[in-house]
């Protein structure tokens, strides 16, 4: 008989003098693709890397590889974000630097990243090529590392992986910041690698996967359970809590044109990113923004957050005032809550949850000064609001992604800010998690809140939004109304047909 693919048995993990795992034990058959899913913290990041050999446990985890197949003999585990360096083999990036990389070349290139790969694994460049067509990311070649966005770094780990094709593949969050027809593309991908005998565990909570996989499983109190598909995992019902008071009040407008744009351009040499842009976004309004991977979003927020240099040069008012009128760039981000997955990546994880929410007051990444009672109080509020209490002390690089999510949420609503911009607000959060906080946003807009919602997933969308801006290669494709009278699913199945 032979011998199952990966066999696990009595796993232990401990963390922080927490228990993880305990006494976990899996088999994984050959032929089988699966995928992990369950709650945010439940180890199953943890578990992969354990499986991966970047993390050390107690138990025993045997993988039988086959040294017969032309498939190279590893377990390639890829992380949920990706983690890169300048030229110097640095990391230490600075959010905005983003937008002013184009002056310095401080990273490789695409290509040259992929060249790099290749070599090291021996793998043919030819090869490469249809992958990047397949996810769009051709046109990708030239770009600095540091220029892309959290769905580019996503295609990017994914080309690398898909193009290695290891004899075991686990993804973390495989859809992270893709656009629908990239998830699309991915599934037909994995099933292809698939059928070259590439077994898969996908960590996700998703419904739309490969036809390939075929098994299901959660993890609950430090144990693996397989289930017969996603929908059955169990997880907790969290009972709603009313917000804290004072997010309750209506924020206190500056002016009634939150923003405005008029013929905006952005352009990095001979690259066109944003092209005659005009938009409006008054006080009150609730915006969803989409378009594919690299159609622009990102740019367009920074512009609205002020990180963007090119600002200056664009007809562009926030709040009032026309850009470069004399204001700060700290001015502007008075009036704005903001949260992306590129500031998360840049965020100062070396501060404690409570510091961490309470800097949301000043727009630090970080806590300098030493907190009124009053405000003192308001993160006391939003840290119970969030189930945050318990771990309140501990560093925000200690927690599991998602609750760090929830962390860098709390801190960009606790202002109050006139201005709620929210880029995929929900990756890394289990299902109940994303439940809880988009019914908040929906909360907080009854209050009057100006809101812009990034968001590719139509199941994760909160139902206060009410007009949807779209971006094709830089340009406004349309500008339309939602229906914000039909019933929550409604709304869902018919904001967009095709949804980006």
């Amino acid at each position: 008989m032979k011998e199952s693919f990966v066999t696990i048995q009595n796993l232990n993990l401990k963390y922080q003098q927490k228990s993880v795992l305990k006494d976990l034990n899996w088999t994984i058959n050959h032929g089988e693709n699966w995928v992990l899913g369950g709650i945010s913290g439940s180890g199953k990041t943890s578990l992969a890397k354990i499986i991966a050999r970047q993390l050390s446990a107690i138990g025993e985890v045997k993988i039988n590889f086959d040294f017969d197949n032309l498939l190279p003999t590893k377990a390639l585990f890829v992380e949920s974000w990706y983690q890169f360096k300048n030229l110097e083999g640095v990391a230490n990036f600075y959010y905005q630097q983003r937008y002013t990389s184009q002056q310095a070349k401080d990273t490789i290139t695409v290509h040259a990243e992929l060249v790099g790969y290749g070599k090291e694994n021996r793998l043919h460049l030819d090869k490469v090529e249809p992958i990047l067509e397949a996810l769009n990311f051709s046109s990708f070649a030239s770009s600095q590392l540091i220029e892309l966005s959290s769905g580019e770094h996503k295609k990017l780990q994914l080309v690398k992986a898909l193009w290695l094709k290891p004899q075991l593949l686990i993804i973390d969050q495989p859809y992270t910041g893709l656009d629908s027809a990239s998830r699309k593309n991915l599934n037909i991908l994995l099933d292809e690698v698939s059928e070259d005998g590439v077994q898969l565990i996908l960590i996700c909570n998703d419904s739309e996967l490969p036809s390939s996989i075929n098994r299901f499983a959660e993890i609950k109190d430090g144990q693996l359970i397989e289930v017969d598909s996603l929908e059955q995992s169990s997880n907790p019902e969290k009972h709603a809590k009313e917000i804290p008071d004072f997010l309750k009040e209506s924020p206190v407008y500056s002016s009634q044109n939150t923003v405005k744009m008029v013929d905006v351009n952005i352009s990095y040499g001979k690259k066109q990113v944003l092209k005659n842009i005009n938009w409006e976004v008054k006080a009150g309004e609730k915006w969803l923004l989409q378009g594919h991977n690299g159609s622009g979003k990102s740019t367009l927020l920074s512009l609205i957050n002020g990180d963007h240099p090119q600002s200056y040069a664009n007809e562009l008012y926030l709040f009032g005032n026309r850009r470069g009128s004399g204001e700060s760039i700290w001015d502007i981000k008075q009036h704005i809550g903001l949260i992306s997955p590129e500031f998360h990546w840049y965020f100062d994880s070396a501060s404690t949850v409570w510091q961490s929410i309470a800097s949301g007051f000043y727009d630090t990444v970080g806590l300098f000064q030493q907190l009124p009672y009053t405000k003192s109080t308001q993160v006391d509020e939003l840290v119970a609001y969030f189930g945050l209490t318990e771990c309140k002390n501990e560093l925000l690089s200690s927690l599991p992604l998602g609750k760090q999510r929830l962390v860098l949420l709390a801190r960009t609503i606790i202002k109050n800010p006139e201005l709620l911009i929210l880029d995929e607000p929900c990756q890394g959060l289990d299902q109940q998690q994303t439940i809880h906080f988009n019914q908040l946003v929906d909360e907080l807009c009854i209050n009057g809140m100006t809101l812009i919602y990034v968001g590719h997933f139509e199941s994760q969308l909160p139902t206060c939004l009410e007009k949807r801006i779209l971006l094709e290669n830089g340009e406004v494709k349309i500008v339309e109304s939602l229906i914000t009278k039909t019933r929550h699913n409604e709304v869902r199945s018919n904001l967009l047909p095709g949804t980006i």
